[in-house]
């Protein structure tokens, strides 16, 4: 509430003031002029009943007759309901309607005396201590060629005069008041329809104020205010179509944001967050709207990214730089900075682009090592077949069978690894080509078959004479497959369970249904993995012990078959694992159906 009065109570009693002043005055012009009237009226009256007795009245005073003068007082003020007094040059009285003469006051110094003597005629309004009442006294001068002869003085209570100004004055202000009334009630509809488009044109506002740009004022009949409303209404219908337009492009670029795989950061020239996509968010691990109007130290404690800030706000040139930030995970970042500007041209702030590239440098090394396997798997059994056959050239075979026989093997043996490495890159390549031409066709199986006949394989590969498997697994349990690429996946994990695990332990594997998939486990009691090298076991030529596992002929490829076969078959492939208590390999494939495959 701002405390100001409404425009109501602004006009309304401006109006009534009005009203009451003009009321006021018109009832004080009319009682003084209706004063006026009648002091004028009965003043005139007096006047005309003294010059009645003008005449009589000097022809006594001429004879020294006082006290015929007393009597014809008293005969004519009795009859004429008027106070008729005579009185002397000197004051002294000589007739009273009223009183007697002799005991009278010396009248000289009376206001209507001294007036008529001056003026001829003398007019006073006064309370006269002789009858204890208001009156109205005329003084008419008698004059004679010998003189002034003295003064007839007539006079009537005043009372009855007041008492009618009153009732005059009581009427006029009653029906001031009555009016005053209705002018009032007038006046405060006038108010009443002069403010309530005003009202309606502030509602209106407000709801514009409030969003609502589709509503429109009604159109009031004065001009005035019927401009003012066609004015407010054009304005809400431009403001509704400005934010239309700016949410479309609000929503555009939200939608430009979030669908951008790389992070987009704007800072002002303090280091504080205008904005930022989800994808930067996600970066630093915070919410776009909780990092808005923040400073970047706040939002990230990375101090690489911190200083990157700092510097794009110094330079009007493009800065580029690799960061590292760790948020859950390690992330590699390639930040692009440069200025940003108003339309004015002024410099606002910066605009900050991370690029993601985690996972190109991750394949860019995964490249490089796998160059690197592939030359050096490939050369180790090739300069060792080189060396020995160079050996077997120079010295010959005829003096030392045994020693070219024992060479023989070694090249045999690293030709025989040579070959399974060829064949594994073979496959892997095959797979690979398969799953890139639109996947291979899948036909519903048993799965207990699969790894039943993958289980016998493996026993003839490693030659072990007790059954190293226990395996668990429903004989209805039917997955989409390729027999022949699921089997391979499942014969490099249980020989991998056997070669890795002491001779004689036990490998279970166990499949289920889980849900909408099928769950098969491959339990080992080997010496496990450590948790440093299971986000990279899937990849080629990735080993864990690299001098044990060439020993134990493997290629370092037979995991990388794996995770490949199983992703085609629409499916994953996880692992756990515990260093000295063995390793667990997760596959989980979808569900095709129960009973014999069709």
């Amino acid at each position: 509430m701002s405390g100001k009065p409404r425009l109501l109570w602004q006009l309304f009693p401006s109006y009534l003031l009005i009203i009451v002043l003009s009321l006021g005055a018109a009832t004080w012009f009319a009682s003084r002029t209706f004063d006026r009237f009648l002091h004028e009226r009965y003043a005139a009256d007096l006047e005309a009943r003294a010059r009645i007795l003008e005449s009589p009245v000097s022809s006594l005073l001429l004879e020294g007759a006082y006290a015929r003068i007393d009597r014809l007082a008293k005969e004519i003020g009795g009859k004429a309901a008027t106070r008729v007094t005579v009185i002397l040059p000197s004051g002294r009285v000589v007739g009273d309607t009223h009183e007697d003469p002799a005991a009278m006051d010396n009248h000289a110094d009376r206001m209507e005396i001294s007036r008529a003597v001056r003026k001829g005629v003398g007019v006073s309004t006064r309370y006269s201590r002789t009858l204890d009442q208001e009156m109205m006294y005329v003084g008419l001068a008698l004059e004679h060629d010998s003189g002034l002869l003295g003064v007839l003085r007539t006079s009537v209570p005043f009372t009855p005069i007041d008492r009618a100004i009153g009732r005059m004055t009581s009427r006029v202000a009653l029906g001031g008041l009555l009016v005053a009334l209705l002018a009032a009630g007038l006046s405060l509809w006038i108010s009443r329809r002069h403010a309530r488009p005003l009202e309606a044109m502030k509602q209106g506002a407000e709801r514009f104020a409030a969003g609502e740009l589709d509503f429109r004022l009604p159109v009031p009949e004065s001009e005035e205010m019927s401009a003012l409303a066609a004015a407010l209404n054009q304005m809400a219908a431009e403001l509704e179509a400005r934010l239309r337009d700016i949410r479309t492009q609000r929503n555009q670029l939200e939608a430009v944001l979030s669908s951008m795989v790389e992070g987009v950061i704007a800072v002002d020239v303090e280091e504080r967050v205008i904005r930022m996509n989800p994808a930067a968010a996600r970066m630093l691990g915070c919410s776009p709207a909780g990092a808005r109007n923040r400073s970047i130290q706040e939002v990230s404690r990375n101090t690489g990214l911190q200083r990157f800030v700092a510097e794009t706000l110094e330079s009007d040139a493009l800065v580029e730089r690799d960061l590292s930030i760790h948020v859950e995970k390690d992330r590699l970042v390639h930040a692009h900075g440069t200025g940003l500007w108003d339309d004015r041209g002024d410099r606002m702030g910066s605009l900050i682009v991370l690029d993601d590239i985690t996972r190109l440098r991750r394949l860019e090394n995964i490249r490089r090592d796998f160059a690197a396997n592939v030359s050096h798997e490939i050369k180790t059994p090739i300069t060792a077949i080189k060396g020995f056959v160079e050996t077997l050239r120079e010295t010959g075979t005829r003096d030392d069978p045994a020693t070219t026989q024992r060479f023989l093997e070694i090249i045999a043996r690293h030709a025989e690894r040579l070959e399974v490495l060829l064949e594994d890159l073979l496959d892997l390549s095959r797979i690979e080509e398969e799953e890139q031409a639109g996947g291979i066709g899948l036909q519903p199986g048993h799965l207990s078959e699969i790894l039943h006949e993958a289980a016998g394989m493996v026993r003839e590969k490693t030659g072990v004479r007790k059954d190293p498997f226990r395996i668990s697994c429903p004989p209805g349990l039917v997955v989409p497959m390729n027999p022949v690429l699921l089997e391979q996946a499942f014969v490099n994990l249980l020989e991998n369970a056997v070669k890795y695990s002491p001779s004689g332990s036990e490998v279970r594997v166990s499949a289920a249904r889980s849900g909408g998939e099928a769950v098969v486990r491959v339990e080992d009691s080997g010496s496990g993995i450590p948790a440093e090298h299971l986000d990279r076991i899937f990849e080629r030529f990735y080993r864990v012990d690299r001098s044990r596992s060439r020993k134990l002929g493997g290629t370092g490829l037979g995991l990388a078959i794996v995770k490949h076969v199983i992703q085609i078959h629409g499916g994953s492939v996880e692992v756990e694992s515990t260093p000295g208590r063995g390793s667990t390999f997760t596959v989980r494939l979808g569900i095709g159906g129960e009973g014999a495959p069709s």
